[in-house]
């Protein structure tokens, strides 16, 4: 996206990188957490950061519905606005990366190109996408805020609401660096498998 403003600079700070390590002790990245409504992605963060802080490790969750209340409050659930919504977030995530905190996201992010992009923004390294994996049934049983309910009596009347794995389309991720089937995994073995990943790929630092 080109940007709007003119005569603006980008100010480096007088902090570096391996200065915050051990304050943070972790290595910095955005935990990407991807999947359909009602499959675990906030309970899962949630606990995940309570986790990390409980070890002494910086973290941070950025919640979809969070996001909406305010940085994104003017954008809506079309695929343009969900496409806006994900680069924002890029764009908070990779500030927050710079801070040095272990940044975990938790969005439908239903479309493959706009992680990709976010991806992109961010260094080899920084970026972990997690698919939080439940078959739709599943999460139709829960829908703990009736979504499913009111996509499905609005499609039936004809309207529709582009409510993702209703009437709008959610793209699984193809390679994600690790993989949730909530089908069978409860919050305490996500966070587990969480925690492993992130000590075997060396994000933890300090003792």
């Amino acid at each position: 996206m080109t940007s709007k403003a003119t005569n603006i600079v980008w100010h480096g700070g007088h902090v570096e990188p391996a200065e915050r390590l051990g304050l943070s002790r972790v290595r910095p990245a955005v935990l990407w957490m991807t999947g359909l409504s009602g499959s675990g992605k906030s309970t899962v963060a949630m606990a995940l950061e309570k986790a990390l802080v409980n070890d002494r490790r910086m973290a941070f969750v950025l919640d979809g519905d969070n996001v909406r209340h305010g940085l994104n409050r003017n954008l809506g659930f079309s695929a343009e606005d969900r496409t806006e919504n994900i680069r924002r977030i890029g764009e908070v995530a990779k500030l927050f990366v710079s801070a040095g905190l272990m940044t975990i996201t938790s969005f439908i992010s239903p479309f493959r190109a706009d992680r990709d992009a976010v991806r992109a923004l961010l260094r080899p390294g920084e970026f972990i996408e997690v698919f939080v994996d439940a078959p739709l049934e599943m999460c139709e049983s829960r829908d703990p805020k009736g979504l499913y309910k009111k996509a499905r009596s609005s499609l039936a009347s004809g309207k529709g609401l582009e409510f993702t794995g209703i009437d709008s389309p959610y793209e699984p991720p193809l390679h994600p660096e690790v993989h949730l089937r909530t089908e069978q995994m409860d919050v305490n073995a996500c966070v587990n498998a969480l925690m492993a990943y992130l000590s075997g790929a060396g994000y933890f630092t300090g003792i």
